[in-house]
């Protein structure tokens, strides 16, 4: 994996040459810095207002874990798709809308789930549980230190209860989700054949920071470019890294004017 800006270069003449490209990012510290608390990630006006500018040249989605409607209402763009719940639910301009059944079928068990987890975390400081549509997160970015084996014991014995779930992380989250073969690399993959762009000329561009990216970073791994944002090295899919979100939006302005400058 490079450093993107010392390639920058290369990668500048493959985005010229390339007849068309899709952007995806991810939202939470790739678009917007990691924050104590969910609500708190703001979008900058600098970055929406590239953004807006981005999508007028090329297609852009945002790939999510938030939900879908979250997320679209934090970048507040038409203009633009979204991916939410890791690509469980998608919707975009033109009347795009699509639902993974299988996260229909496990909203019961999800309540259920976020039920249990919420009156057994309920004494722990700092401790958030998120009941999103299609997924259950345990945040405990705020819990003190020596407390957090005890989340981490509690999830795994509440996740142990529930069928049909799976039990994934992030950063400083832990999460329940449908069990199927479904990540936001098959969404990146779903969203390329429904905007007619699944085709060799195509190069998607795939921005994101966590573990849950790597499934987006291996889809466009063969075919366009994968770039880690993130301030520490860790082994990736990705070809390219970014130490920080800032860091992005210089990238996605430098995209917009090689973009500019190839029409």
């Amino acid at each position: 994996m490079q450093y993107l800006f010392q390639e920058w270069q290369t990668i500048s003449a493959e985005i010229r040459a390339a007849p068309h490209l899709l952007l995806l990012s991810d939202y939470d510290g790739t678009l917007t810095p990691i924050v104590n608390r969910p609500e708190l990630a703001v979008l900058s006006p600098d970055m929406r207002s590239t953004l807006q500018a981005l999508a007028r040249r090329c297609t852009v989605a945002i790939v999510s874990g938030r939900d879908r409607s979250e997320v679209e209402e934090l970048v507040g763009l038409n203009t633009v798709s979204y991916a939410g719940s890791h690509g469980f639910d998608i919707a975009g301009p033109g009347g795009m809308r699509w639902v993974h059944e299988a996260g229909r079928r496990a909203e019961a068990v999800l309540d259920r789930a976020s039920k249990e987890l919420d009156d057994e975390l309920a004494g722990i400081d700092g401790c958030l549980v998120e009941r999103k549509q299609f997924a259950v997160a345990v945040h405990y970015r705020l819990v003190p230190e020596p407390k957090r084996p005890t989340v981490f014991a509690t999830f795994e014995r509440v996740a142990s209860r529930q069928p049909g779930l799976e039990a994934t992380t992030g950063k400083m989250v832990l999460e329940l989700r449908p069990d199927v073969q479904w990540n936001k690399g098959a969404a990146v993959l779903w969203l390329l054949e429904a905007l007619g762009l699944d085709t060799p000329a195509i190069v998607p561009i795939f921005l994101g920071d966590d573990i849950t990216d790597e499934d987006a970073f291996q889809v466009v791994l063969e075919r366009g470019i994968g770039i880690l944002v993130a301030d520490t090295q860790r082994p990736s899919h990705a070809r390219y890294s970014l130490q920080s979100p800032d860091e992005a939006r210089e990238f996605l302005d430098r995209l917009l004017i090689t973009l500019d400058r190839r029409t």
